[in-house]
């Protein structure tokens, strides 16, 4: 059962699913599930392999089903006394970790100039994979971009139109000019990404998604879309651009605050 499970993990890797990985490191006392007991869990709380079944095993299914959600692994532990939250009478207790495959945030960064360069160095540095799309080589190659997971090279809207776009993929078009970022607007604005962000002033943003709705585009998934794109950190160079364009896309992904954490705990 162990190979069938960790082959499970396997394809889910290979098919850029999500799945869950349920081990007991440690258990005490009288409990169902034993020592190296593991099971794979996916979005849906399907499950292959077994951690002792019952009232457990459920809550484990669940709280794996919504680390899956969060893209996030984590440990747990949990009493199985009368008293404790799942009213159990085994008397026993057990420990381990669920771990998340399949969530490594994918970037992708429609152009490759100045903010590209400096967006692509910090997703980096935050672990993010980085997609680079571009139609110029000498602003899409692998000297310019060398831990990059992929270049994309050829029609920036049509690459980005065919790429699989899911629900862990951070979009941000920061092409060479208004005209290519409209037609790559044009092609990620109906896909089911995280964020969409397109940089460019308060006119330029206004004069695209006014195109894209007088030609048919549906206004809910305009409204959308995050342009002009960052936070308002100040700063107008290369770097700081991207710093504030990371800081938003940061902020979402992991379900931020804007706010000050020092007048955060002062509020608590």
């Amino acid at each position: 059962m162990e190979r069938k499970i960790m082959e499970s993990i396997v394809e889910a890797i290979k098919e850029n699913r999500r799945m869950a990985l349920v081990t007991i490191t440690k258990s005490e006392g009288s409990t169902p599930g034993k020592e190296g007991s593991m099971m794979s869990v996916d979005p849906e709380g399907t499950i292959l392999g077994t951690v002792g079944g019952g009232k457990v095993e459920k809550t484990l299914i669940e709280e794996a089903v919504e680390c899956i959600h969060n893209h996030q692994s984590k440990t747990f532990q949990h009493d199985l006394s009368a008293s404790s939250e799942l009213g159990m009478v085994c008397g026993g207790r057990v420990e381990g970790y669920i771990k998340v495959f399949g969530t490594s945030r994918k970037l992708l960064i429609a152009g490759g100039g100045h903010v590209a360069l400096e967006l692509y160095q910090l997703a980096n540095f935050l672990k993010y994979d980085t997609i680079i799309f571009e139609d110029r080589e000498e602003f899409g190659n692998w000297e310019r971009f060398p831990k990059a997971s992929q270049i994309i090279l050829g029609d920036v809207a049509k690459n980005l139109s065919a790429f699989p776009v899911d629900s862990n993929s951070y979009i941000i078009l920061v092409t060479r000019g208004h005209r290519y970022d409209e037609e790559a607007l044009k092609a990620v604005v109906n896909q089911e990404a995280a964020y969409i962000g397109m940089i460019g002033s308060k006119s330029k943003a206004k004069r695209t998604l006014d195109h894209l709705l007088a030609e048919g585009y549906d206004a809910e998934k305009l409204h959308k879309v995050y342009s002009p794109t960052g936070i308002a950190l100040g700063g107008d160079t290369p770097e700081e651009i991207a710093l504030s364009i990371m800081a938003e896309i940061q902020k979402i992904a992991c379900h931020g605050e804007l706010m000050h954490l020092k007048d955060k705990h002062e509020k608590e």
